[in-house]
Order: structure tokens, then C-alpha cells, then sequence
């Protein structure tokens, strides 16, 4: 069951049974997929059963709005996002916060800071993640967020003192941070690691990144057809080339094969570990 999906919002439970589709019965030829095509966003009645229940309270219905595949996508990766951040709070005791960048877009940098603020600001510190991210162009607003240092406390009659930055509605974290890549963080999000690690931010773990960085544009041909054409090379402050050059990490950590498929993840167990060890 996904957290705010139609069925979820609707108080369905897993195990439940669809009987019909706006009064079209289910039976065994019946294809579901036939049933709801054309009904996203849509007002949708399902007529639903469940095992073990009165037969008086065993069918019901339950009016339903599905949902396009792209936004199934982004709930279920906000509910893995939910658990990650449960996974490394209970790895740390509650001390820890989390967030992850799926890439360097606009709209990941905006998550970020309702992340920041909605959970995360109360931590001791804060693990970031940019395993799997496929690049784009923030890398400097993120780091912005990250690197900006704590300077005086502002305390307003009848609220709780807060950092001055926060209080005058600047974004800034001002907390220690570990940052976690994998051989997947490409693009920008190789940009983002080599700010953090430059900058002294904190450690670095997990694996080199993918090596794979240049910036591209679109660039469009009589016909219509649009290519990505490279436009810009990347190099390091002192001068060398990064495209082909993975950016290190400074504790490295494979996860196991398989192991993605299992409860446990070796990456984020030793971020807590080296982050927790930085506060000691």
C-alpha cells in the first residue's frame, strides 16, 4: 500500500478484494487494466470485499481517483525517502536526520528545503544522500544551504531561539553533515561532491562516483530531431579534468549484492557511524 494513494486514501488495506469497476463485475476473463483505462483523475467507484469480515459489513464501495504511473513513481519514492529517514534515525537514536537528492533539478532543490525544515532542522546532524542521482544544475544552491555557518542566535518574545540565518528567513542548515554517493551519482550530483568534499564539509562515504560529467545542451536539427551536445568541461579547482575522473570518497563502502532487497543498508549504517563519531 502506498502512502497517499488512492487506495490508501480511501481506507483500503492490502488484501482487500476488487469485486467491480462502476458496476462492471470482476470475473475471471476480466482485465482490471481494461477497467481503468481513461479513469485517471477521474472519480472511480470500486466495489470492494473483505475476507474475514460479518457478511452484513463484507462489501463496500469506495470511490477512488487513480493516479498516472509518474506520480505513482513519486509516492513511492517519497515512501522510500520515509523510510530511509526512519531507518537512520533508529541506526542513531533519534540524533540523526536524512534527506536525498534524486537529481540536481529545481524541483528536488525545493524538497530539499521543505526537508530540511520539516525534520531534519531539530537533528544533531544530518545524513545527505546522492546515490543514484542523475544530475542537473544546483549543485551550488545545495551546497549554499550546507556550507553557511552559524554566527548568532536570535530570540523573538514568546518563540524558541533560532539561528539568526533561519530567523531572518535565510536558508542554512548550520549542522554537521556526512554525505553518501555511489558509482549511480553522476552529472551534477559529481559537481555537488566535489563542492562538499572542497569546502571541508564533511566526510564523504560510500562509492566513487560515476565519472560521467560534462554539461550538454539541446540543439535541434532542420528536421526537428533534437540532440544533446556537449558544451561545457568540468575541472576541478586546480585545474583538472573531471569528466572520466569518479570523485573519491574518503571511507568507501559496497553494498553487498542483493542486498538492496533486504532491510539493511551498509552505506547509511557506516554514515551514521562516522557522523556520529564527528559530534563525539
Amino acid at each position: 500500500m502506498i502512502p497517499l494513494g488512492p487506495a490508501a486514501l480511501a481506507g483500503l488495506h492490502a488484501g482487500d478484494t476488487i469485486l467491480a469497476v462502476d458496476g462492471e463485475p470482476i470475473q475471471a476473463q476480466t482485465s482490471l487494466d481494461a477497467l481503468l483505462e481513461n479513469k485517471t483523475g477521474r472519480r472511480t467507484v470500486l466495489r470492494m470485499g473483505r475476507a474475514g469480515t460479518y457478511p452484513e459489513i463484507a462489501h463496500w464501495e469506495a470511490p477512488v481517483r487513480p493516479i498516472s504511473a509518474a506520480t505513482e513513481r513519486g509516492l513511492r519514492y517519497r515512501q522510500w525517502v520515509a523510510e530511509r529517514r526512519d531507518y537512520v534515525a533508529k541506526a542513531s537514536n533519534g540524533r540523526l536526520g536524512y534527506v536525498h537528492m534524486p537529481d540536481m533539478s529545481a524541483g528536488s532543490l525545493a524538497q530539499l528545503y521543505v526537508d530540511l525544515d520539516a525534520d531534519n532542522i531539530a537533528r544533531d546532524g544530518v545524513v545527505i544522500d546522492v546515490r543514484n542521482n542523475n544530475g542537473g544544475f544546483v549543485n551550488v544552491y545545495a551546497l549554499d544551504v550546507l556550507s553557511r555557518q552559524p554566527y548568532l542566535n536570535m530570540t523573538q518574545r514568546g518563540t524558541p531561539t533560532a539561528p539568526a540565518r533561519s530567523a531572518l528567513g535565510q536558508r542554512s542548515l548550520e549542522k554537521p553533515t556526512v554525505l553518501v554517493t555511489n558509482q549511480h551519482s553522476l552529472s551534477d550530483a559529481e559537481d555537488f561532491t566535489e563542492g562538499y568534499r572542497a569546502m571541508k564539509l564533511g566526510k564523504v562515504v560510500g562509492e566513487p562516483t560515476a565519472g560521467w560529467i560534462i554539461f550538454t545542451w539541446n540543439t535541434r536539427l532542420m528536421d526537428g530531431t533534437v540532440l544533446r551536445l556537449p558544451r561545457a568541461r568540468m575541472t576541478d579547482r586546480n585545474g583538472a579534468p573531471m569528466e572520466m575522473h569518479p570523485r573519491p570518497v574518503d571511507v568507501e563502502v559496497k553494498r553487498p549484492i542483493g542486498e538492496s532487497y533486504g532491510p539493511r543498508d551498509s552505506q547509511l549504517d557506516r554514515a551514521v557511524e562516522v557522523l556520529l563519531a564527528q559530534l563525539k
